[in-house]
């Protein structure tokens, strides 16, 4: 572990002497109208642009200019195929085998796609657990799916809560839920890292303990993936999602990736709405054949790729392959703690961190409360150049990545809260 330093030199010589350092210079960091970087800190919300991302949506854009429909199988990255391109990249990133894994949709039609093959109500059995303050879409998403299948969205949600004055759930009360309304309960459904808190939860220990009620278990990992190791496959978990345009890099609102264990891989017999991307490729294009189901994850597309959007992933995807998620973790790991060591030299009476102080049980995301603070606090530090994000009703949410981010950015955003502070 780093013996963190207060001094600028220090963040200086962990710039210098950082493994990773050069890949900051392979992104576009935003500039306040004099042309000065500003401190980006919202990774969690929208990742920067890799600056190769032109030239790859360029070159489909090129290839469909010179080749048009001809493109499908004669473009340098033919498209018919293109979603493969990005399959064994997105596995490493989230801990899965190939098969395991497509990039489709987007992140909550994914998980609406797996709720109609993992979530199988019955009368007695019906009831969705989620973390109480989990991501709004996943909330409007359950809710929705309990309307659907004709229960009350109320009395079906069974929500995990952090206890009165707390803000980190507990997996005792967990527990203490499952033992009571097991029984009740079809699907667990939990964001891997609690947006709000940085929380990253123990997939593994989850898995396993709804499985023993004889749930499936499910997790959104949108603030997860491309942040820590998410160890899919070896969770156990019957399925999972996540977006791209964290900490994947991909560009606002792209495409989604889609997690379902092997297990599952070969069972036709599971509930899923299919479209003509599902049905097997050597027969796909033969429009009269009755419907053959695609193995795996690919058996849960419905569409043909689109491949603009998916030419940004790669461009993202091919800088993780070259770095990897252990390396990412390593440097978060060390930039992170620095974050917190500075923070915590304000005084933890006036700073609170409300993420985990335990390296393991979070990510890059520390979401901080400031006594007495509101949103003009907020304000301020976007004024003094910082990029931060705000949660109602009093949390400030930076993200310090380690593909992009410096020590000197995370010592010079302490730097500009604290005079801001001493105002």
């Amino acid at each position: 572990m780093l013996n963190y330093q207060l001094s600028l030199d220090f963040a200086k010589e962990q710039d210098k002497n950082d493994p990773l350092a050069s890949y900051r210079n392979q992104f576009h960091i935003p500039k306040n109208n004099q042309g000065n970087e500003l401190i980006y800190m919202t990774g969690n919300s929208l990742g920067l642009q890799p600056k190769q991302t032109k030239a790859y949506i360029n070159q489909e854009l090129d290839d469909w200019a010179n080749l048009g429909v001809e493109g499908h199988t004669d473009a340098k990255n033919p498209w018919l195929k293109y979603h493969e391109y990005l399959t064994d990249s997105m596995a490493k990133i989230v801990g899965a085998k190939p098969i395991e894994v497509v990039v489709m949709n987007t992140l909550t039609a994914n998980l609406h796609f797996m709720m109609v093959s993992f979530y199988k109500p019955t009368k007695k059995r019906f009831k969705i657990l989620i973390e109480a303050d989990a991501f709004p879409s996943d909330k409007y998403a359950v809710e929705s799916q309990l309307r659907h299948h004709g229960f009350d969205d109320k009395a079906g949600l069974v929500l995990w809560k952090a206890r009165q004055g707390e803000e980190l759930a507990r997996y005792e009360d967990l527990e203490a839920i499952l033992e009571t309304h097991g029984g009740e309960i079809a699907l667990i459904m939990i964001g891997g890292v609690n947006y709000y808190t940085g929380q990253y939860f123990d997939l593994k220990r989850i898995t396993k303990l709804g499985h023993k009620y004889g749930c499936m278990v499910g997790f959104d990992c949108a603030h997860g993936a491309g942040n820590v190791e998410l160890n899919l496959h070896d969770s156990g978990s019957d399925f999972a999602v996540w977006c791209t345009y964290k900490y994947l890099n991909s560009g606002p609102g792209s495409l989604a990736g889609c997690f379902i264990h092997e297990r599952h891989a070969y069972n036709r017999d599971l509930n899923r709405f299919t479209g003509w991307w599902s049905h097997n490729k050597e027969t796909r294009f033969r429009m009269r054949d009755e419907f053959d189901q695609l193995p795996g994850a690919e058996g849960w597309q419905l569409s043909n790729p689109p491949v603009l959007s998916m030419a940004a992933i790669k461009a993202s995807l091919d800088m993780f392959d070259k770095v990897g998620i252990k390396k990412l973790t390593e440097k978060s790991k060390k930039l992170t703690g620095y974050f917190e060591f500075l923070l915590k030299q304000l005084g933890e009476d006036v700073i609170k961190i409300i993420t985990p102080n335990n390296p393991e049980e979070r990510g890059c995301q520390l979401s901080i409360q400031v006594l007495n603070a509101d949103k003009s606090l907020h304000n301020k530090l976007t004024e003094a150049g910082v990029i931060s994000d705000w949660r109602e009703p009093d949390v400030i949410r930076c993200a310090p990545v380690p593909l992009y981010n410096s020590y000197q950015d995370v010592y010079y955003l302490v730097e500009r809260l604290k005079h801001i502070l001493n105002e």
